[in-house]
């Protein structure tokens, strides 16, 4: 990942909507959650909740998938781990010991 694909990227996830959708596609995991179940569990109007998913789908940070006239959204764990190894490419150094506690606390159960 470049250098303005992480900034698009931070500042789609600087808004608190936009976060929240993003950490429930995660714990959603590879099934996805369809748009309009996005904004019932989050409380968001349809409009508002379309122009997040929008932004977020623009930063390369969720995929689609249409269902009839549904569009299911998912995670895209490919641009997230991008993300991370931009942020952390240069860690500590070259130093991986001490990364390694916080490598210790991202491993999926």
């Amino acid at each position: 990942m470049d250098r303005n694909h992480a900034l698009t990227a931070f500042a789609a996830l600087s808004q608190e909507t936009r976060l929240e959708v993003l950490r429930l596609l995660i714990q959603a995991g590879p099934e996805g959650v369809p748009a309009g179940e996005i904004g019932e569990q989050l409380g968001v109007k349809q409009n508002t909740m379309s122009a997040n998913l929008s932004v977020l789908a623009h930063a390369g940070l969720v995929k689609t998938q249409r269902e009839g006239r549904s569009i299911r959204y998912f995670a895209d764990y490919e641009a997230m781990t991008g993300l991370l190894t931009f942020l952390l490419q240069d860690c500590c150094g070259g130093r991986k010991e001490l990364c390694q506690p916080l490598l210790d606390k991202i491993v999926c159960c």
